[in-house]
Order: structure tokens, then sequence, then C-alpha cells
């Protein structure tokens, strides 16, 4: 008798093939946020792109023109003039909302009774719109029907009510310290989520060490906050350059046009001198620059521990 032998390999199971249209259901899960992002994203910026090439009046037809509304920006000093206030706007803002945005998170990180009362009190500015917040500091800053100008007089400041959007200092400052009370409250909770993940066995390592709570703080926290600081860095340096509401509805743009922001002139070019094209290429510009500065600000805050 004639024994075939056969191998276990010849017997074992076929190993089933993972069904090819399984490899689509992810594309199909994320094809509503990709149609938003094309509709509500791509395709303005498109437009915007192509309408910079041209002559585009509100009324009328277009005309391709080219690059000469870039050329035209190079001797704009209105727009130079915005970039630079801009510019020294967006330092201020970042270095108060940061600072006062990173007392808080270290104040309201610990656990406690009181400790989600006064979280939701911080953060409760936050919730206010921007254009509400600014209605309510214009009214406040009013020379007549406001309180910050009698409260300085009853307070010894001033010897008479001053009217603190007349000046370019007291009318700066006044929307600084909007923005800062609006939005610290944001920035709060994003520096938060980044103290309340250190361990605390570094904290108490670092005590019992004698360190100090600068050297805690500088050589522990910082470190370990890296991410979430980053995060909170590019999105308050965005939002200071792209800064709008406030200038329009507290100060028109004043006092004598010293207040004028970036996106307040591309409005006053395309929607009150219905240079379309023109706004058009300043906004390819911006958002080019906005780019630009926040690369730099990832590069240089990203966790180089992390990427290796």
């Amino acid at each position: 008798m004639t024994v075939t032998s056969t191998s276990t390999a010849d017997h074992a199971p076929p190993t089933p093939r993972k069904p090819r249209r399984a490899g689509w259901h992810g594309l199909v899960y994320v094809l509503p946020a990709l149609a938003l992002v094309a509709v509500f994203f791509l395709v303005p910026l498109g437009m915007t792109v192509w309408m910079s090439l041209h002559d585009w009046p509100l009324l009328g037809n277009p005309r391709w023109i080219g690059l000469a509304n870039y050329d035209r920006m190079w001797g704009d000093a209105g727009f130079w003039n915005a970039m630079r206030f801009t510019a020294h706007y967006t330092v201020v803002v970042t270095i108060g909302l940061l600072g006062v945005a990173m007392g808080l998170a270290l104040m309201v990180q610990s656990q406690g009774r009181a400790i989600a009362f006064y979280r939701t009190i911080y953060f409760l500015p936050v919730v206010t719109g921007f254009a509400s917040a600014s209605l309510l500091w214009a009214w406040l800053s009013n020379v007549d029907a406001g309180l910050f100008s009698p409260a300085a007089q009853m307070l010894g400041m001033t010897d008479r009510r001053v009217n603190l959007l007349a000046h370019f200092d007291t009318a700066f400052w006044s929307v600084t310290v909007m923005v800062v009370w609006k939005m610290a409250g944001f920035y709060m909770v994003i520096l938060m989520s980044g103290l309340q993940s250190i361990p605390s066995d570094y904290e108490e390592a670092a005590r019992i060490d004698g360190a100090s709570w600068f050297q805690r703080f500088r050589w522990i926290t910082m470190p370990l906050i890296r991410q979430p600081f980053a995060l909170a860095l590019v999105l308050c340096v965005s939002g200071s350059m792209l800064a709008f509401d406030q200038f329009y509805i507290i100060l028109n743009g004043g006092p004598r046009n010293q207040t004028v922001t970036a996106v307040y002139k591309i409005f006053n070019e395309s929607f009150v001198s219905f240079r379309l094209g023109y706004g058009s290429a300043l906004s390819v510009v911006l958002l080019v620059i906005l780019m630009v500065l926040s690369a730099i600000q990832l590069c240089l805050l990203r966790d180089k521990g992390a990427a290796k």
C-alpha cells in the first residue's frame, strides 16, 4: 500500500482577503468635511487669486491686468502703514493675552469647589461676540454716557472727563484691554489643559531638590506645555493679524486713520472704494504672511524630542 503524504500547508485555510471596498470607508467618512473645505475655503481662495489678477470693479466688467495689483501694492503707503500698525498691535496683544492667560491657567489648574466657579467667570467673556463686546466697550468709553471717564475723574486720575477714543495712545490701549478681557479665557483653557497633563511627580521632585517657583516654571512647566503654548501662540498671532471688528466698531479707523489694520484696509479697498481686484491682491498677500508666520512659530516651538 502506498501512503501519500501531504504537507499541512496544503490543507491550511486560505487567508481571507480584506475587501477592497473597506479601504474606501475612511474616505467616505471624511467626504462631508472635504466638501465643506472645498466649498468654503478652496473655491473662495481660488476666486480671490483670480480676482487679484483683474481690475474688478463692483459694477462693470472685469479686465485682466496680470500682476498690476501687486505692483501697485508696493507703492501704497496706506497699506504699509496698516501693516505696521497691525504688527504693533499683534505684538502687544499677544504678550498681554498669553501673559494674562498663563496667570489665569496657573490659578485655576488645581481642583476645588470654587475653582469651577472661577473658571466659568474667566471664560464667560469668550462667549460674547466681538461685535457685541466692541459695542459695549464703545459705550463704556464714551465721554458723555460712558463709565470709564467719570470713574477716572472720581478716582483723581484726571481733573476732568477725557475722551479716551480721541487720542491714539488711550484709544489703542482701550481696545487692547478689551481684547485681553474678551479672549484671555479662551487661551486660559488651552494652557490649562497643558498644565494639567504635567505629572505631579516632577513638581514634587524639583521642590524637594530646592528649586524655586521660577526655576520650576522655567525648566519644568514651560518645556512640558510646549505644544499647547505653540497652539495658543499661533491662534493668537493669526487672530491679531486679522483684527477688524473692534477697530471698525469702536474707533472707525480713528483718530486720524491711525488705527487702520490690514483687514480694515482690505475692507475699505474692496467695499468702500469698490476696487475688488486690488482688495483681493491685498488679501492674498496677507494670507501668505500669515502662513509664513505660522510656519516659523511651529518650527521654533515644535517638540524636537518627539520629532526624533
